[in-house]
């Protein structure tokens, strides 16, 4: 049982897990792009779900 139940683990929706193929294909499946090009993303604009990471993925889908 956890000392602290305030502080649980679990994963934050915010970030991307580039090393998880499942964050990976959910997040290529959403912008219709490839799992290749959605890693790349993730490697050169970092793990952060906000609005640069998006951005890039809709330009990628156009």
């Amino acid at each position: 049982m956890a000392d602290y139940k305030s502080k649980g683990g679990g994963h934050d929706r915010a970030r991307m897990a580039a090393d998880k193929e499942y964050d990976v294909r959910d997040f290529a499946d959403k912008f219709e792009i490839s799992p290749a090009q959605a890693k790349c993303l993730i490697e050169r604009h970092g793990n952060d779900r906000g609005s640069m990471l998006e951005r890039e993925a809709r330009k990628l889908k156009k």
